[in-house]
């Protein structure tokens, strides 16, 4: 583990690798950006949004919190949404979640959790939307895994509720939501292969914020 001061250290050894194999790293760093992806993840030490895509500085715009979640009455993540979306035309929003997810698994622990309560919440009512489903799963684990899949698949849905994104998609055709699951296990990405375009008309049924009919 890294000490406070080493950090500084590891900045400067970071730059002067970045400069060393290109001599125009630090010119595109402080030159606007324009990612193509937002990225909302969960606030885990160990899932670093750039590296597990392999993207360097510049090319995603990353929001993380606990369990990655997408709460609309959250202004955080809906500014961050907003400001993808409307200023830097974000073409594809990633949701990603993570197998062995302490939020979902602290969501699922019958105690107190202090201020936690109404943030975990959002993840026990996901819960109560599948229950059969995973009530179904006898194996404790394999239902956690499970409940961190859905969990990604509703906060795609939350993402794709929001005005600004139905109002880019319908004017654009981008952005495209995706919902995705990080294995600390093997390193490796799995899409959901959420239906983007049939989950919008669906949900557009009742949160259709287009302005149309």
């Amino acid at each position: 583990m890294a000490t406070y001061e080493q950090l500084f250290e590891n900045n400067r050894k970071w730059v002067a690798e970045k400069v060393a194999t290109d001599k125009d790293f630090l010119a595109k760093l402080a030159s606007d950006q324009e990612p193509d992806y937002l990225y909302i993840g969960c606030s885990d030490s160990r899932v670093p949004a750039n590296e597990i895509m392999g993207l360097e500085p510049g090319e995603v715009f990353v929001h993380r919190n606990i369990a990655n979640l997408v709460a609309n009455i959250d202004l955080n993540v809906m500014s961050v949404i907003n400001y993808a979306v409307a200023n830097l035309h974000v073409k594809h929003i990633i949701v990603c979640g993570h197998y062995n997810c302490g939020g979902v698994k602290a969501a699922m622990t019958p105690k107190d959790m202090g201020i936690l309560n109404p943030w975990l919440r959002n993840i026990r009512d996901v819960y109560r939307l599948h229950e059969d489903e995973l009530d179904g799963i006898k194996d404790e684990h394999e239902k956690y895994n499970r409940l961190v899949e859905l969990n990604v698949v509703e906060q795609c849905r939350n993402v794709i509720k929001t005005a600004v994104v139905q109002k880019s998609y319908a004017e654009n055709g981008y952005p495209v939501v995706h919902g995705w699951v990080f294995d600390l296990k093997t390193g490796l990405l799995k899409d959901l292969n959420i239906d983007f375009e049939a989950v919008l008309k669906q949900i557009q049924k009742i949160y259709n914020l287009t302005g149309s009919h």
